[in-house]
């Protein structure tokens, strides 16, 4: 699985450049991002603008990355397409997880804007 990965400020900006976030490259994903936060990055914004499709094995792989940043930083969301925040809504992860249009609004709302 490929990540573009970039930091502004003190955030770091994470996005899986697939389309589907799956059985298939879940726990590949859940171990990169277990790595970024043991590294010590306690600002993530995962932009999943490019993610088409998330089944039950990455949506828990997300939620893990949550749950491993154990209250010591902050993980938001951006750029959920129209299935992919549906999903985000028929599970409730969009009351677990901050949910943000776009990568700016994430940004603005970790502290981190520079428009």
């Amino acid at each position: 699985m490929q990540l573009d990965q970039r930091t502004v400020d003190h955030t770091l900006i994470v996005t899986p450049l697939e389309d589907r976030l799956d059985a298939r490259i879940a726990a590949d994903f859940k171990e990169r991002m277990i790595e970024l936060i043991a590294s010590g990055h306690t600002k993530i914004v995962l932009d999943l603008s490019q993610i088409e499709f998330i089944d039950s094995s990455g949506l828990g792989a997300i939620v893990s990355s949550l749950k491993r940043m154990g209250g010591q930083g902050e993980l938001v969301v951006c750029g959920l397409q129209e299935t992919t925040m549906t999903l985000f809504k028929l599970t409730r992860m969009d009351r677990v997880f901050q949910v943000f249009e776009s990568e700016q609004q994430a940004l603005s709302a970790l502290g981190d804007d520079k428009g």
